[in-house]
């Protein structure tokens, strides 16, 4: 029997921390799976990227907003360096 839905809506919860003295930084844990050991690179970074996305349709705040946009052009680019 195949089951297609995932224990989660999502595998990865993305967070910002830091305050207005040091720079902003997304933080990221993983929501408790059976398949983590599965995950290739591209599967994790696809992930944190929605995350990320997830993340930005709540934020209010500009300077977490900004944290958040870097480094979804970030991991883009290094999905994009991936082989």
């Amino acid at each position: 029997m195949n089951i297609s839905n995932s224990e989660a809506p999502s595998e990865i919860v993305a967070k910002t921390c830091g305050c207005e003295e040091r720079r902003r930084k997304v933080t990221y844990s993983f929501v408790d799976t059976y398949h983590n050991l599965c995950k290739d690179k591209k599967d994790i970074i696809v992930a944190e990227i929605q995350a990320c996305e997830t993340l930005r349709n709540y934020t209010k705040d500009e300077l977490d907003m900004k944290a958040i946009e870097t480094e979804i052009a970030e991991l883009k680019m290094t999905l994009d360096l991936l082989p």
